[in-house]
């Protein structure tokens, strides 16, 4: 305790050299800019990744039940009503995915259609990604099916909403023997009207999504009551995961039961690598700044060199003596860090309500025009213990130097 308080008056007063004072100054404000930095970076990664997540709002079902033994679920429309039945279930409708090729014109390019039922815009907020168009899946004059497609498919087609021209779609038949003289008659067809274009930002859903009824779906691939999936609204009275569990127990080993993170586990675990590989650079940067507070502290010491032959005069052991040193070393970088800390929440709190940092010039080329950002209290922990454990390795460090200089 005594080390403590004669390193605290060591750190508040003023010192013979103002050298020691300018250098005691920058080395505490390195470590705080560091350290801002290291809060300011993580949330903005906590913001991307939350913007994801409600942007899978408009596509993904909040929960998602897939066969593990085979590609689809046989008898998925009975299972479907079953499930629908299961409190806290306010939705279960079966879809169907798949790869195909359109044709739209003379262009062509590979898609993933996705068979949906018609209360499918009742179970995700499909209807507010439309850019182009609107959201149907039947026409109300000819009665021909409509499609649905994302933007990246209708670039990639030239393709809009109309009666300009067909959507055609080819899958290969799963039954039935190929005939190489007419190698047409391999594939089962299906032509439908584009009614409207998508975006959520998603590039695996921007790029190559078709939407389509699941009648239309099923004809295409020779399937009857099949679904590749069963996608679920949970009542908003009940826990998305105490639902997910009691789905799980309910259907056993050969279902699995995913919720909407689970669904999209890649992208999610990129921005989390992402996040702390970002963590660690800024760390190795704070250390580096760090290291300016080795110099003030040497500077301290020779200055204090008549102060500590007082003390040993006095009586005081050579640890207590390197004990006064260490908890300089570690004042400073603690005092710093938690400026830093202060200062990072008040950036991030500025940035979340106030939006000052802009994504781009030009709002209408992106779904969000500031960089979003969200404070976690891991990571504001993380950066806590970081800068402790940076503090001590400085503190050993200036107590061993002024053990030598003794």
């Amino acid at each position: 305790m005594v080390s403590l308080r004669i390193a605290v008056r060591y750190l508040f007063s003023k010192k013979s050299n103002n050298a020691v004072n300018v250098i005691s100054v920058i080395s505490m404000a390195g470590v705080a800019v560091a350290t801002a930095a290291i809060i300011c970076v993580l949330s903005v990664f906590n913001g991307f990744s939350d913007l994801a997540y409600k942007n899978l709002s408009l596509i993904d079902p909040e929960l998602k039940i897939t066969s593990v033994r085979g590609k689809v679920i046989e008898h998925a429309d009975s299972l479907s009503a079953s499930i629908a039945k299961v409190p806290g279930v306010a939705m279960a409708l079966p879809t169907l995915t798949e790869q195909a090729l359109a044709i739209y014109g003379d262009r062509q390019t590979p898609v993933m259609i996705k068979g949906v039922p018609p209360r499918f815009s009742e179970m995700v907020n499909v209807r507010n990604s439309i850019i182009d168009g609107q959201w149907t899946l039947q026409d109300s004059l000819s009665f021909t099916g409509c499609t649905v497609m994302s933007v990246g498919t209708a670039i990639t087609l030239g393709a809009r909403p109309g009666y300009d021209a067909l959507l055609a779609l080819y899958v290969p038949r799963r039954v039935g023997r190929i005939s190489q003289a007419n190698p047409m008659a391999s594939f089962r067809s299906d032509s439908l009207w584009v009614s409207g274009v998508f975006e959520v930002t998603q590039g695996d859903y921007d790029n190559s999504l078709v939407f389509v009824p699941l009648s239309h779906a099923r004809m295409l691939l020779d399937y009857t009551t099949q679904a590749s999936a069963i996608e679920i609204k949970v009542d908003s009275t009940y826990s998305i995961e105490q639902l997910k569990n009691s789905l799980s127990s309910l259907l056993g080993p050969d279902y699995k039961v995913a919720n909407r993170i689970e669904q999209q586990q890649n992208s999610f675990r990129m921005i989390k690598i992402e996040k702390w590989i970002s963590f660690l650079m800024l760390a190795f940067i704070l250390i580096i700044a760090s290291f300016n507070v080795v110099s003030t502290l040497s500077m301290l010491i020779i200055e204090k060199r008549d102060n500590m032959a007082t003390l040993r005069a006095l009586g005081a052991a050579p640890r207590q003596i390197s004990g006064i040193f260490f908890c300089e070393g570690w004042l400073i970088s603690l005092v710093g860090g938690i400026i830093g800390i202060l200062l990072g929440i008040i950036l991030v709190l500025a940035q979340q309500w106030g939006g000052f940092i802009k994504l781009s010039a030009n709002p209408d080329q992106l779904a969000v025009t500031e960089y979003p950002v969200r404070l976690g209290a891991g990571d504001i922990l993380s950066t806590m213990a970081l800068i402790i454990v940076v503090g001590l390795v400085i503190g050993f460090i200036a107590a061993r130097a002024s053990n030598s200089k003794n």
